[in-house]
This record gives C-alpha cells, sequence and structure tokens, in this order.
C-alpha cells in the first residue's frame, strides 16, 4: 500500500510540472499566434503545447526503456556466439618408427636362435616356438627395414632385410646374401608409438615367427637430364672446374674457395678421406658438343662426375658426384653440390628383372643343404 501510495504521489507531481511547463511555453505562443514567422510559416498556441507533450512523451520513453536496452546489451554480448564452428582436432598420425624398430630386433634374434634357446624370442614373441636348427647357425650381419604398413589401427606389417651369414661346425662362415623377412606387429600406446591409446605405454608384440618373403620388384631409374658427354679432357673448362672442386673438397690440398661462387658455403670434408682424385668421366645438360669458351655470366651448367678416388691406404674407391655450376667472369664456379643427380621431366623409374649375381660363397653352400630354422 505504501508503495502504491508513493507512485500516485509522484505521478501527481510529474503532472503539475508538465502543466507548468506547458503554461510557460503558452505564454509566449499567445502573443505570436497567428503570426507568421520569417519562413512564412503559422504556429499556435494548441500546435506548440501538442509540440511539447510529444517531446515529453519521448524523453519518459527513453528514461523508462534505458535500463531495459542496457540489460539485453549485456546479456547478448555474453552469451556464445551462433553458427561458428568450432575447428576439429587434427588426428595425429600413426608413427610406424616403433613398430619397425622392435620387428627389426625381432628378426635378429630369431635368426640367431635356435634348439634349446628358444627362450630367447621370449621378448619379442611369446606364442609357443620349438626350433630344430642350432643356436648360432644363422646370424644378421646387418639389417634395415624396407616397408611397413598400419593394416588395421595399431596393427603393422613390417619388412626387414637383413644380410645372412651362415656357420658351420667348423667354423666356416658363408655370407647367404640379403633376405627379406615379414613380421606382424601389434602395438598399444600414443600414435607417436604406433598404437592408438592416448597416454598409454607403449608397448609391442610380435604375433608370429617371421615369414620370409621375396625381394621387393628391381626398378630401372628414369633418364637423367645430363644428356651431354664431355669425357675428361682438362682443354674444357667446365671440366677443369670440377676437377679442381673435387680434389680440394676430397683430399684438402687446396682452397675450395678458389672453385665456388661467392657466397657459396661448401666445406671440404674434414679430416679428408683421400689422398688423391681422378676424373674419369663428365656429363652435364648443356646442347653443345664443345665447350671451350665461358659462356656469358650468370649461365648455369648442371654436371655429374665420376671419380676414382684414392684412400688414404692406396685403394680406389669410385665416387658420383652431381653439381651445379655457375659462369662468371670469364670462368666457372661450383655453385652447389647437389643433393641427387637431375633427372629428365616426366621420367618415371620402371619395372626391371630382378637379378643376384650370387657369391662364390653363397654358390658353394647352395651345393648343400643350407640351415634353416623351422
Amino acid at each position: 500500500m505504501k508503495r502504491q501510495r508513493r507512485q500516485r504521489k509522484a505521478a501527481r507531481q510529474q503532472l503539475v510540472e508538465a502543466e507548468a511547463w506547458d503554461e510557460e511555453l503558452d505564454e509566449p505562443q499567445e502573443a505570436s499566434a497567428d503570426e507568421p514567422d520569417e519562413t512564412g510559416w503559422k504556429t499556435s498556441t494548441a500546435q506548440m503545447a501538442g509540440l511539447s507533450r510529444l517531446v515529453r512523451a519521448g524523453v519518459w520513453a527513453l528514461v523508462v526503456s534505458g535500463p531495459i536496452l542496457g540489460a539485453l546489451a549485456f546479456l547478448s554480448s555474453s552469451a556464445p556466439a551462433q553458427g561458428v564452428a568450432k575447428p576439429a582436432a587434427a588426428a595425429t598420425p600413426a608413427s610406424s618408427v616403433g613398430p619397425a624398430g622392435f620387428a627389426e630386433l625381432f628378426v635378429s634374434a630369431y635368426l640367431q636362435a635356435g634348439q634349446g634357446t628358444e627362450r630367447d624370442l621370449a621378448p619379442y614373441y611369446s606364442g609357443s616356438v620349438a626350433l630344430a636348427v642350432k643356436p648360432g647357425t644363422r646370424t644378421a650381419t646387418q639389417s634395415t627395414v624396407i616397408a611397413s604398413r598400419e593394416v588395421q589401427p595399431g596393427y603393422w606389417s613390417v619388412t626387414v632385410a637383413a644380410d645372412v651369414t651362415a656357420h658351420d661346425d667348423q667354423g666356416k662362415s658363408t655370407r647367404l646374401g640379403v633376405q627379406y623377412f615379414r613380421v606382424g606387429i601389434q602395438a598399444t600406446g600414443p600414435a607417436g608409438a604406433g598404437g592408438t591409446e592416448q597416454g598409454a605405454t607403449a608397448g609391442y608384440a610380435a604375433t608370429s615367427l617371421p615369414a620370409q618373403v621375396a625381394a621387393p620388384a628391381a626398378l630401372k631409374p628414369g633418364g637423367l637430364a645430363y644428356e651431354t658427354d664431355r669425357g675428361s679432357s682438362s682443354a674444357d673448362p667446365s671440366v677443369e672446374t670440377a676437377r679442381g672442386f673435387l680434389a680440394a673438397y676430397l683430399t684438402g690440398t687446396t682452397e675450395l674457395d678458389r672453385y665456388t661462387s661467392p657466397g657459396t658455403r661448401l666445406q671440404p670434408i674434414s679430416p679428408a678421406p683421400y689422398a688423391a682424385v681422378k676424373v674419369t668421366g663428365v656429363q652435364d645438360d648443356s646442347s653443345g658438343s664443345g665447350q671451350q669458351k665461358v659462356p656469358a655470366d650468370g649461365t648455369v651448367l648442371h654436371q655429374l662426375v665420376q671419380v676414382d678416388a684414392t684412400d688414404q691406404a692406396g685403394s680406389p674407391v669410385s665416387l658420383s658426384y652431381a653439381l651445379t655450376l655457375k659462369s662468371r667472369a670469364s670462368r666457372w664456379e661450383v655453385a652447389s653440390v647437389d643433393d641427387a643427380p637431375a633427372i629428365r621431366a616426366s621420367s618415371p623409374p620402371s619395372a626391371a628383372p630382378h637379378t643376384t649375381t650370387p657369391s662364390p660363397d653363397a654358390a658353394t653352400a647352395s651345393d648343400s643343404p643350407s640351415p634353416s630354422n623351422s
């Protein structure tokens, strides 16, 4: 009740103030009623009174609606934006490093194991194993993973290439050559370990003994971009640059800077592995058969250089180097030692029959039954 009386009192007060304001406006309006102003328009007391009431209503509307508009603005600013899609977290691809390394260790242990040492395979394979071969009959002198594929999430097929050597009871060793073994490996742990469970401990297990498989298909490389044969003539300035550069690069007997372009960051091999270098052949991608004169500055030439380098013990070693040369001041300079020989555009490798030349030891071993694991 008290609140209602206060509201009625406030309303009467507002009405009194409004009437007083109307009276103040009416007095000057009566004096100039119906008189034209400078623009030619006529105003009346009734018109001015109506205008004042319209202005007063607009002011009160703004006063009353102010808190409401402020509340709406606050709610709209604090509400989450609609229709904005959150970026989906990118899935981390599973890594084959862990399963591949585990498979390589398993194959090496498998080749070394034999009857009575089956327990050596327990860290890799927990299935029942009975080996008929004597322990140490075969060993992997070196091995590497050449292929790995995730056949199911957390389950990998890994192919290991092993250089296998056989050992007989008299202590004679026979190299059997490179053999290939495929292993199924299950992985636990996060994707970085080859598994599927983030935060879990990494672990690996082989699902069976290795399976020996055929060698991968051999390929014939695509055509190289070096179609001009320069030989090894000292009369060719580009051949001489390659000769001097590789001698400095491999033997360290001369400064490398005298053969390289300004700003080239090339360093000789240290310590120097060779005592002498002989260029045996040079091919490049130029069009002319003779290159007695150095072309205009900035001309680029790609070379494939064959060398016989003599090591510190006096043994020759054959090497190939892909070089990029650039002309400057009437001379050729080496701009880079390329990562790989350049190939012609659209020249993919093609399939070639896989042929191997067995070593004399391997041929002798083929005359008698070779040892194998069961």
